[in-house]
């Protein structure tokens, strides 16, 4: 049994029976429902001791679980294990809702009252969550208790971390044309104003960077635009003179970052966007204006299409970030022969190798090494607990990226570290097929992500195969690695393409305790051809990096497939090779040898 978890259980425990309450939920948001948190926010992990980016833990007097996606299946059994959380696995057969589970748990109990955290828990979220008890016997939910404030000893403040102007030479917009298009898209939707609470949207809006989120360029803060006005709600201590005189010659007022309640019970406009999705059930509460307009943050679209200089400072980022990946890959092998490497260790040298490129500011996200079957889990990060040596045969899955000033990168690469399985052969070209095969893609302007993620699974699907997670998602330009609303997806999730926008193409196969596959490139949707029925579109790799072609089965490969694979590392090769030293120059070459 984890004492140290039973222990946080039962002080919870204490509090729900001061308070007469059922059960209480925790869910993996912050107050501005990012997808990664500030320490202070995480409380789910605090009280479950699960530490994945997504998932929802529940306490009630007598239990305890725990739900959460494919991505994490297998983590979250090892990280709950000897804890009271049962693993409930999201869209498998026979897993229950939160309320279906808690009406079940909570039958027999004298109280209906379930509470969650108003503050993290967004007003689309919430008011669900509030019908769905409803219907299991009338359960009530309370929004007003953050328990944590009393049993999270030491619990790590709001974050102080100052932040920095990003130059308009990365940005390529200034502040007060992103603020005339946004009040301009606001009067397209009738409002007089709005609430930003997402981080990556303020730090757009404002070309401001920040360290408050780990390997997300964000800071904390919210953000109020109304007809006349634009006040940045932060903690003071965080901006240096530099910034404040920017802020204050942009026209931005600044308040405290607890004034935004206040902010938004006195704000004087007629009516106000909210978006549900983004703003936390406590602030849309405290809004008093006549009208209150529910859609999605106009910014969210905007910041996905990149301008010029956006889309030349993430070529430029993909140049040093595949320069880093080439010294790595022709390390990697002969190391592992050598003996000595796991996990952790390669993690660290390519970290270290694109730590050596101008404009490198951190890594986009914790690098997934996972060697063999630690590659079936789908977001595996080596601990010192798991970490294993790597050895000369079978695959490593590696995905990586970094945040440079000039842009975000976002890479997959699966590397036979030397022979294998002719089942790997198998899957890793079935995984490559998908990758190469969304990478053809012609499609209208305006069709959506979801109406082609069929080409990266076709024909995995034939052989009865499949990846639960995404096919890809939108990369920001020095801001957050996952961006949205438009992505790949097998969920009908209607999100329009346009040129500009960068995205992911990663499909994957994992098979648990044998191993796992997954090809990434980051993508850019580029014009195509205009004809009598409208404008097509293409994706252009933005990505500059070999693939492993030592696993693939030939006979499995279709020729434009070929065509396509040759085409890219011919490409790869003229771009790479200047900035590269002779013998890595020699390396690359018989790294992106044509495939005949």
């Amino acid at each position: 049994m984890n004492q140290e978890i039973a222990k946080r259980i039962e002080q919870l425990r204490e509090v729900m029976r001061r308070e007469h309450l059922a059960a209480f939920i925790f869910p993996s948001t912050d107050p501005h429902q990012g997808e990664y948190v500030p320490d202070r926010w995480k409380g789910r992990e605090w009280i479950s001791g699960f530490n994945g980016s997504a998932g929802t833990a529940v306490v009630t007097m007598e239990s305890a679980a725990l739900w959460t996606d494919s991505r994490y299946f297998i983590a979250a059994e090892e990280q709950l294990r000897g804890t009271e959380f049962q693993l409930m696995k999201l869209k498998m057969p026979g897993t229950p809702t939160i309320a279906e589970w808690i009406g079940r748990q909570v039958r027999t109990s004298s109280s209906t009252e379930v509470a969650i955290d108003g503050m993290v828990s967004s007003l689309s979220a919430t008011e669900e969550l509030i019908r769905e008890l409803r219907c299991e016997g009338g359960l009530t939910l309370r929004t007003n208790l953050d328990p944590l404030r009393e049993i999270w000893r030491n619990r790590p403040p709001v974050p102080e971390n100052p932040v920095e102007v990003h130059p308009l030479e990365y940005a390529g917009e200034d502040v007060g044309s992103k603020i005339g298009r946004i009040r301009r898209a606001l009067r397209d939707r009738h409002a007089d104003g709005m609430l930003v609470s997402a981080l990556d949207d303020i730090a757009w809006t404002l070309n401001l960077r920040g360290s408050d989120v780990h390997c997300n360029p964000i800071f904390v803060s919210y953000l109020l635009i109304s007809t006349t006005r634009v006040i940045l709600y932060i903690n003071k201590v965080k901006l240096t003179p530099a910034v404040e005189s920017y802020l204050s010659e942009n026209g931005i007022e600044v308040d405290n970052y607890e004034h935004v309640a206040d902010g938004l019970r006195n704000y004087n406009e007629y009516n106000i966007l909210i978006d549900p999705d983004e703003t936390s059930y406590t602030l849309a509460k405290a809004v008093r204006t006549q009208e209150v307009i529910r859609e999605q943050s106009p910014i969210a679209t905007m910041k996905t299409v990149k301008n010029a200089t956006e889309i030349a400072g993430f070529r430029s980022a993909m140049v040093k970030d595949g320069v880093a990946m080439v010294k790595f890959l022709k390390w990697l092998l002969p190391a592992v022969q050598a003996g000595g490497q796991t996990e952790i260790s390669i993690d660290q040298k390519l970290t270290s190798l694109r730590a050596e490129q101008e404009g490198f500011r951190d890594i986009s996200f914790d690098t997934i090494a996972g060697y063999e079957a630690h590659g079936a889990i789908v977001h595996y990060e080596a601990t010192p607990e798991t970490d294993i040596p790597l050895e000369p045969h079978g695959l490593l899955l590696l995905d990586s990226g970094a945040q440079y000033l000039d842009g975000t990168t976002d890479i997959t690469r699966t590397i036979a570290l030397g022979p294998v399985s002719e089942e790997q052969r198998h899957i890793y070209t079935l995984v490559l097929k998908g990758h190469i095969q969304l990478e053809l893609c012609k499609f209208p302007r305006g069709a959506a992500g979801t109406q082609m993620d069929v080409l990266a699974r076709q024909y995995m699907w034939r052989e009865g195969l499949n990846y639960l997670h995404g096919t890809g998602h939108g990369v920001g330009s020095y801001l957050c690695v996952h961006e949205g609303p438009h992505q790949f997806r097998m969920e009908w999730k209607p999100a329009p393409f346009v040129e500009g926008m960068t995205v992911t193409d990663e499909p994957g196969i994992y098979l648990p305790g044998r191993f796992g596959v997954r090809v990434e490139n980051t993508l850019l949707i580029t014009p195509y051809m205009q004809t009598e029925f409208g404008t097509f579109l293409q994706l252009e790799s933005l990505t500059l990096c070999p693939i492993d072609t030592t696993p693939i089965e030939r006979s499995m490969m279709l020729p434009e497939e070929i065509m396509w694979l040759n085409s890219y590392h011919a490409r790869v090769r003229e771009v790479l090779s200047p900035y590269l030293e002779a013998d890595e120059r020699a390396w690359l070459e018989a790294a992106t040898e044509p495939l005949l």
